[in-house]
C-alpha cells in the first residue's frame, strides 16, 4: 500500500473507530469504561507469529530455501554443515539434518498466548504440562519440507532444549503431527537425555556428526548453532560475521521475536534484574535516530 494509500486508510479507520469506541463508551458499564489493558512486553511478537500472514510467509520462504540448499547438499558429498565436527572420510556417511524443535518445527504459540492473555511469565512446570498436552502445532512449511527430506533418505535428528522428563509428550506431538521420526534411530535428542547432554546443544551435534554427514542445522536461536550465543552483543556480533558464509547455506535460522538468547544478551544475561531493569538494559542496547532539534 502506498503512503498516500495508507493515510487515507488510516483517516477512515480512525473515524470508524471513533464512532465504536463512543458507541462502547455510551453502553458499557462505568467498571468497564475504567478498566486499562496491561502492557505486556510479548504482545506484539505472540500477535506477530499467531495471527500474522507476513510471519506465515516468511517461514515458508524460509523452508523453500532450505529445499534448494538440500538439493545442493545431496549431490555434493562434501558438503556439511559442521566441518570442524566430521570424521575423515565422512563423505561416505549417511547424510542427517540437526534441527531445533520450538518455534523452528512446532508451534508454540497457544503458550505463549496463554501467557499474555494471563499476565504471567514462563514456568517450568506449567511447560511440562504444556509439552504434555500434545498441542503444539506445526509451523508452516516445516512438514513439506522435513518429509520431503525424509523422502530423499535424510535422517532427521531433533536436538531441542525440551528436557528429558517431556520425551513421551513431544515424541507423541511430533508424530500426531506427522513428522519424519527416524525408524529405529532416536532422533528426538533432548537436554538431559545423557548426562553430559546440557542446555548447550554442541555435544549433541557432535553426537550425530559421528556418524552422519550433517548437511544442514536449522533453528531459531543462536544457540542452536553454537555455544557461544551467551554471550555479549560484541561477542554474538563477532560471531556472526565470521559465520557470514554458512547463513541461508548451510545454517537455516527462522524468525523468533518471542524469546530466545538475544533478549538475554541485552540484559547481560542477568534474570535476577527487575522486569523494569532488563527493559532499561533493552533501551540502552539500542541505537536509535535523532531527529534535528526543532
Amino acid at each position: 500500500m502506498s503512503r498516500s494509500n495508507l493515510r487515507s486508510a488510516t483517516v477512515f479507520s480512525g473515524l470508524a473507530t471513533s464512532l465504536t469506541l463512543a458507541f462502547l463508551a455510551f453502553s458499557a458499564p462505568a467498571s468497564a469504561q475504567d478498566a486499562t489493558v496491561p502492557q505486556n512486553d510479548l504482545l506484539n511478537a505472540t500477535v506477530w507469529m499467531e495471527t500474522s500472514v507476513e510471519y506465515k510467509a516468511t517461514v515458508s520462504e524460509i523452508f523453500k530455501l532450505a529445499k534448494m540448499q538440500l538439493g545442493d547438499a545431496l549431490a555434493d558429498t562434501s558438503w556439511t554443515a559442521v566441518a570442524d565436527k566430521q570424521p575423515e572420510g565422512y563423505a561416505d556417511l549417511p547424510v542427517a539434518i540437526v534441527t531445533d524443535l520450538d518455534e523452528t518445527m512446532l508451534d508454540n504459540g497457544n503458550y505463549e498466548a496463554s501467557l499474555v492473555t494471563r499476565g504471567t511469565s514462563y514456568s517450568s512446570k506449567e511447560w511440562t504440562d504444556y509439552v504434555n498436552s500434545q498441542t503444539s502445532k506445526a509451523v508452516p512449511g516445516a512438514l513439506d519440507f522435513l518429509n520431503y527430506a525424509d523422502s530423499k533418505g535424510v535422517k532427521i535428528f531433533y536436538v531441542s532444549n525440551r528436557k528429558a522428563i517431556e520425551k513421551d509428550g513431544t515424541v507423541a506431538n511430533l508424530e500426531k503431527l506427522g513428522f519424519p521420526m527416524g525408524g529405529n534411530v532416536d532422533t528426538v535428542l533432548l537436554r538431559g537425555d545423557k548426562e553430559e547432554w546440557t542446555s548447550a546443544k554442541e555435544s549433541r551435534i557432535d553426537y550425530v556428526a559421528k556418524d552422519y554427514r550433517v548437511v544442514m542445522l536449522m533453528g531459531d536461536n543462536l544457540g542452536d548453532f553454537t555455544d557461544k550465543a551467551e554471550g555479549t552483543l560484541e561477542e554474538r556480533q563477532a560471531f556472526f560475521d565470521a559465520s557470514a558464509d554458512h547463513w541461508g547455506h548451510d545454517w537455516i535460522m527462522l524468525p523468533n521475536p518471542e524469546y530466545g538468547s538475544w533478549e538475554s544478551a541485552a540484559f547481560g544475561g542477568d534474570w535476577s534484574k527487575s522486569p523494569d531493569q532488563r527493559r532499561q538494559d533493552k533501551m540502552d542496547a539500542l541505537d536509535p535516530w535523532t531527529p534535528a532539534a526543532q
